[in-house]
C-alpha cells in the first residue's frame, strides 16, 4: 500500500476536524476569504519555515517550487492585510517528519483547487490556484521511496498530525476561539 493511504488514514480524525473549522471560512465574499488566508498564513508561515530550518531542501529538491508563502503573502497584500504571526510550528526531527510535514502541505494544494472555484473572480487567487497534479504524483513517489519502514511512516504520520493541529489552531485563533479551545481542554 501507498504510504500516501497509511498517512491519510492514520490522519483522518485530525483532516476532518480541520475541514471543519476551514468550512466556516465564507470564500464568496472579500471578509470570509481574507480570514481564509490569515487562518491558512498563520500555519503555513511557520510550517514553511521549521521546514526550511529542519533541511527539507535536502530530501525534497524542487522544495523551492513547492513553497506557497510568497503566494499567500501577495494575496494577503493584494487584500491589504497584513500576514498574521505564524502559529507555533512543529519541530521537523528527521526525514520522515519532513516527509509528514510535507504531505499536509502538499495535500492542501490539491483541496484548494477545489475551493479556488468559489472565490469570486475580482479577488487574488494565487495562493489557492497553485495545483499541479505532476508534482503531487511526484511527492507521492518520494513517500513511497523514502519511508520504507513502520517507525518511518509513524514519525511521518506524527509529524502530519501535528501539522494539522498548527492549522487547527490558526483557525480557531482567526475565528476567534482559541480561549474557548484551550478552556474545554483543561476543563
Amino acid at each position: 500500500m501507498s504510504v500516501r493511504f497509511v498517512l491519510r488514514s492514520a490522519t483522518a480524525d485530525d483532516h476532518e476536524r480541520l475541514d471543519a473549522l476551514f468550512s466556516r471560512f465564507d470564500l464568496t465574499h472579500r471578509g470570509g476569504y481574507g480570514d481564509f488566508l490569515l487562518a491558512q498564513a498563520g500555519g503555513f508561515l511557520g510550517v514553511e519555515e521549521a521546514l526550511d530550518r529542519a533541511g527539507i531542501a535536502d530530501v525534497v529538491p524542487d522544495w523551492p517550487d513547492r513553497r506557497r508563502s510568497n503566494a499567500l503573502v501577495a494575496d494577503l497584500t493584494a487584500l491589504d492585510m497584513a500576514p498574521p504571526p505564524p502559529s507555533p510550528a512543529p519541530s521537523f526531527f528527521g526525514e520522515a517528519a519532513m516527509l509528514g510535514g510535507l504531505y499536509v502541505l502538499e495535500g492542501s494544494r490539491l483541496g484548494g483547487a477545489m475551493l479556488v472555484r468559489a472565490v469570486p473572480d475580482d479577488l487574488p487567487k494565487s495562493f489557492l490556484s497553485g495545483g499541479n497534479p505532476a508534482a503531487w504524483r511526484a511527492f507521492v513517489h518520494l513517500l513511497d521511496q523514502r519511508l520504507s519502514s513502520e517507525p518511518e511512516v509513524a514519525a511521518a504520520a506524527r509529524a502530519a498530525a501535528d501539522v494539522f493541529e498548527t492549522f487547527a489552531s490558526s483557525a480557531r485563533r482567526t475565528l476567534g476561539e482559541d480561549d474557548l479551545a484551550v478552556r474545554n481542554r483543561h476543563g
